[in-house]
């Protein structure tokens, strides 16, 4: 079986948590699918490693993360990376693939136009 970890960045802001979790729902309810969790890379004590566990206690050894982020930084390129890598090490049965950033996409633009329509 196939599991979906939706990684955010976290804040300081618990209200982001909830965001997240309604992102998550939505995702969940436009695939049909029923493995999909959430973490945060910081800030939160649903971390990564923690979204992981979840979802091989629910018998999942095929994961894939995906990241809800908008930019290649340091934490996609470097840090999750070595987190997951880490985590691996534990694991020998688990595969874990990590996914794209949400970049430049033709539908975010179209949210932000929205965004911006909304105050001029």
């Amino acid at each position: 079986m196939t599991g979906i970890l939706i990684l955010a960045h976290g804040s300081r802001e618990k209200e982001t948590e909830e965001t997240l979790e309604n992102i998550v729902g939505m995702v969940k309810r436009i695939l049909g699918l029923k493995y999909v969790e959430k973490a945060f890379l910081q800030f939160s004590e649903t971390n990564l490693e923690q979204g992981l566990n979840k979802l091989i206690g629910q018998g999942i050894k095929d994961i894939k993360v995906i990241p809800y982020f908008l930019f290649e930084g340091v934490h996609i390129k470097e840090d999750i990376p070595k987190e997951i890598n880490e985590f691996l090490q534990g694991y020998s049965d688990v595969r874990i693939t990590f996914g794209r950033t949400l970049g430049t996409d033709n539908r975010l633009a179209e949210v932000l136009a929205d965004r911006v329509k909304e105050v001029i």
